[in-house]
């Protein structure tokens, strides 16, 4: 399986981890409503910015998304809050905009979304 590069920095500025209970939720006649699990695991979404310090970083993460990953695969990779390895994928096979924060993308950083299950 494929690993999440080491080059590619993760940072906590705009990080954010939501997630769906998968919770069905019956309201009744009276007294309190009743709920029930849907699913065992449910599906965690991570909303990150990621940091490449050279323009040759940014090349070999569009390199690895296209050729290693097949843009929808599945990757292993640490948890950025908890430093468990999980194993993840790009939401939608997306992995967002590119954006230089230096010229010429010598330093750029781009938003994705992973999800996992937990």
């Amino acid at each position: 399986m494929a690993e999440f590069p080491t080059y590619a920095q993760i940072l906590t500025d705009g990080f954010t981890e939501s997630f769906d209970p998968a919770v069905e939720r019956t309201d009744m006649e009276r007294g309190v409503p009743k709920q029930r699990l849907i699913n065992t695991q449910v599906l965690v979404k991570l909303n990150a910015r990621l940091l490449f310090r050279s323009a040759a970083d940014v090349d070999a993460f569009e390199a690895w998304y296209f050729d290693a990953i097949k843009r929808i695969g599945w990757f292993q990779m640490k948890h950025p809050r908890t430093g468990a390895t999980i194993t993840a994928r790009f939401e939608g096979g997306s992995i967002g905009s590119l954006s230089p924060l230096a010229p010429r993308f010598y330093i750029a950083s781009r938003s994705v979304v992973m999800e996992y299950l937990r």
